[in-house]
């Protein structure tokens, strides 16, 4: 059966914690779109974007690699 997805950080294509190269593999993107958008996000939100990468960086598990 299909097994639910978990959004997890990523292990593999990590820039800083994983955290939008594991957005992007949830929601099935490519990451470098998700990095532009966060980084288009920063500035239109003034650094707001910060606390939230950092809290998901916090909160979201680390990818489980299974063989």
């Amino acid at each position: 059966m299909n097994e639910p997805k978990i959004l997890t950080r990523s292990k593999s294509n990590r820039m800083i914690a994983g955290v939008c190269a594991g957005l992007a593999d949830y929601l099935n993107i490519d990451p470098t779109v998700v990095r532009l958008l966060f980084v288009l996000g920063f500035f239109a939100v003034h650094g707001g974007l910060v606390i939230a990468y950092i809290i998901m960086a916090i909160v979201t598990p680390e990818e489980t690699v299974t063989q």
